[in-house]
């Protein structure tokens, strides 16, 4: 709100206060693709499965999304670090839900995230990933390193 960052994600994992405990296995999937993630990353996230995200308008406008369902978590958050602007996360309040309840996400989710981890970090480039590269005020987005261009 105060113009700081180009993307936010919400986290679950930094809130402070009381909240529903469910799924010891969803906790440490989400925790494992998350330290995956911030390895191809190089960020620092905490939570990059969180359905909490805000984008300026130029970015998610521009950026070319491929994935349906859950892989769209990990596709935007390989797009934004090959992008290198400025990220930010702040705590959510979340009441998760049980299987009947209406939570959809399962095992076969989980292993292909690991694959999107990979077509979207190490195979997709920057110019695939957005249909044209987002203008954004030099400081939330810093200059792009080679590394990050393909």
């Amino acid at each position: 709100m105060q113009g700081h960052a180009a993307v936010v994600y919400g986290s679950r994992f930094m809130v402070r206060r009381a909240a529903r405990v469910l799924y010891f296995r969803h906790y440490v999937a989400n925790k494992g693709l998350t330290f995956l993630s911030n390895v191809v990353t190089n960020l620092n996230m905490t939570d990059v499965e969180t359905g909490y995200k805000a984008f300026r308008g130029e970015v998610i406008r521009n950026m070319v999304i491929t994935s349906n369902g859950f892989g769209f978590e990990i596709e935007v958050t390989a797009k934004i670090a090959k992008l290198g602007c400025a990220i930010y996360e702040v705590p959510i309040s979340y009441y998760g839900r049980t299987y009947e309840e209406g939570k959809k996400i399962g095992t076969m989710d989980g292993i292909a995230a690991l694959w999107f981890i990979v077509k979207f970090n190490m195979l997709t480039g920057l110019r695939a990933s957005f249909r044209e590269i987002p203008a954004l005020p030099e400081e939330l987005a810093p200059a792009l390193t080679t590394s990050h261009s393909a």
